[in-house]
């Protein structure tokens, strides 16, 4: 992992610290919505978090999902 990878998760956790569950859902929804490049790496601490602290049955239904919605269709970028 390089330098600047873990001063933004520090950052990012920094600046969530202390959220409660409406704060952290506000954070996801308002990141979602707007659908900024900028805000993907926020996300991607969050969900770290979120996988961290998930059993494996949690994982699997996460991973599970997550294959679901993906598009089975390949088109080019």
């Amino acid at each position: 992992m390089n330098i600047n990878a873990l001063n933004l998760r520090q950052a990012i956790m920094y600046k969530m610290q202390g959220s409660d569950s409406k704060a952290v859902e506000e954070t996801i929804v308002d990141a979602i919505q707007h659908g900024q490049e900028k805000t993907l790496p926020g996300l991607g601490v969050l969900f770290e978090v979120l996988w961290n602290n998930s059993s494996p049955g949690d994982r699997n239904e996460m991973v599970a999902t997550i294959a679901q919605h993906i598009p089975q269709v390949k088109s080019p970028i």
